[in-house]
């Protein structure tokens, strides 16, 4: 039996953000949560990203809505408008991510909870070591990751997918089956339908060696970490490597000291790196040249600049969101948008609104083809795309920047840039105030 309190040690009051689907996993999350809630007076937020790749897509949307509504929990969705060239599930994972921290940080919550299961878990191993990756990365993913000012959890570590479809249907939970989970062209899809039921086959609990064989590896890890630690304060200052210092380490350990710097970027994601992505990097620092850069997963860029290594994320690979807007919210180029009491300044990072003009709810999201503004001061309407001209806007960050419409569709402001019409003088009527930056 399921008891999720054996599994984590829940606290009066705790916000919860639930990362959910509405799939079988997430939704018996969601119920154990529910269940809970009131002995320990947590509020739960439901957080939920339509992916836009299925019909299903919308309907599931709405379900999960109406699910929450009814059961007075705070429910936050996105939907991801379009996707770049990069593998489907990486490019998902990180806007996925990307709006889930945005509602943390928007109900200061104290954890993330996610469904990732014992199954998961014997996948990504399985993954990473086909792939190549180091110690930390060979454990798979932890049942606690610690972020800046919150934690993500996974309390459903130790029980397999057969167990929580059990739970689902004795405790008559809906749920929705995600049709594209059976097409073999999706890798984890593959070790999920051929080589887990090898597995189990050979042993009924194999997720449950994996889990000791990851707590096994991540205890390795913990004191290779010790001696790393001793290397990146010989290496490493503010985040550049020097590179003379770096090339007379261990080899071993030149290896430990890249993952860490990689980890900044990709925390418990290492699955997204390879091998043969270390490889290069190494090679990128024993080179002669001068200057050179070599492009990593996720928008990260590995340069070198003399004797001096460094990452940085290229943040326009980040496009296609759509987030509803209530008080905050984090963009994934890390701006925000905040709804604020009042302010003198009239500049184009603040805007000003009567809800009397407008459809609420707000929506944040990425520009449209035919996007067009009602521009403030100017008679009739402007394509987005020329207002991007006119101020200089890269091709790369006007597909990532933000600009904030109505329930109607109706462009009221695209922030730093141009305000609409709709923007209001201080003199006049208006009961919403906005903040970018």
């Amino acid at each position: 039996m399921i008891k999720i309190e054996d599994n984590f040690d829940f606290h009066m009051n705790d916000t919860i953000v639930v990362g959910c689907s509405s799939g079988p996993d997430s939704m018996a999350l969601l119920d154990m949560l529910i269940k809970i809630r009131k002995k320990y007076q947590l509020q739960l937020v439901v957080a939920h990203v339509n992916h836009n790749v299925r019909a299903e897509s919308r309907e599931e949307e709405i379900f999960l809505k109406k699910y929450c509504q009814e059961r007075f929990i705070i429910f936050e969705s996105m939907i991801i408008d379009e996707y770049g060239d990069d593998n489907f599930h990486n490019e998902a994972r990180n806007i996925r991510y990307h709006f889930f921290d945005s509602i943390v940080h928007k109900y200061n919550a104290d954890y993330l909870m996610t469904a990732h299961h014992g199954d998961d878990l014997v996948e990504t191993i399985l993954m990473r070591i086909v792939r190549g990756s180091n110690l930390n990365g060979y454990s798979g993913f932890k049942k606690e990751v610690f972020m800046e000012n919150y934690k993500i959890i996974r309390p459903l570590i130790s029980y397999t997918k057969i167990e929580l479809e059990e739970y689902d249907k004795n405790n008559n939970v809906p749920y929705y089956v995600d049709s594209s989970n059976d097409k073999d062209k999706y890798t984890r899809n593959r070790y999920r339908k051929y080589i887990l039921p090898f597995l189990k086959s050979e042993e009924k609990d194999v997720h449950l060696k994996f889990l000791q064989f990851s707590e096994c590896i991540e205890l390795a890890a913990k004191f290779i970490e010790k001696e790393r630690k001793k290397a990146i304060r010989r290496v490493i200052s503010n985040n550049v490597i020097d590179v003379s210092s770096f090339c007379m380490e261990d080899e071993y350990m030149q290896k430990e000291i890249l993952y860490s710097l990689l980890q900044e970027f990709y925390q418990d994601d290492l699955i997204l790196l390879r091998n043969k992505h270390i490889e290069l990097l190494i090679k990128l620092l024993y080179s002669n040249r001068a200057n050179a850069s070599i492009n990593l997963p996720n928008g990260v860029i590995a340069k070198k600049n003399y004797n001096l290594f460094s990452l940085s994320r290229d943040v326009d690979v980040i496009t296609g969101y759509e987030i509803e807007f209530d008080q905050y919210a984090v963009l994934p180029d890390n701006h925000f948008i905040e709804k604020i009491d009042d302010c003198e300044n009239n500049s184009n990072y603040y805007c000003r609104l009567d809800s009397k003009d407008i459809v609420l709810p707000l929506i944040i999201r990425t520009r449209k083809v035919g996007d067009r503004m009602k521009v403030k001061g100017l008679n009739g309407t402007k394509k987005v795309k020329d207002i991007f001209i006119d101020k200089k806007i890269s091709i790369s960050s006007r597909d990532s920047w933000p600009i904030l419409v109505d329930s109607a569709g109706k462009v009221l402001w695209i922030p730093g840039i141009k305000k609409s019409i709709f923007d209001k003088k201080k003199s006049e009527s208006y009961d919403i105030i906005l903040k970018y930056s």
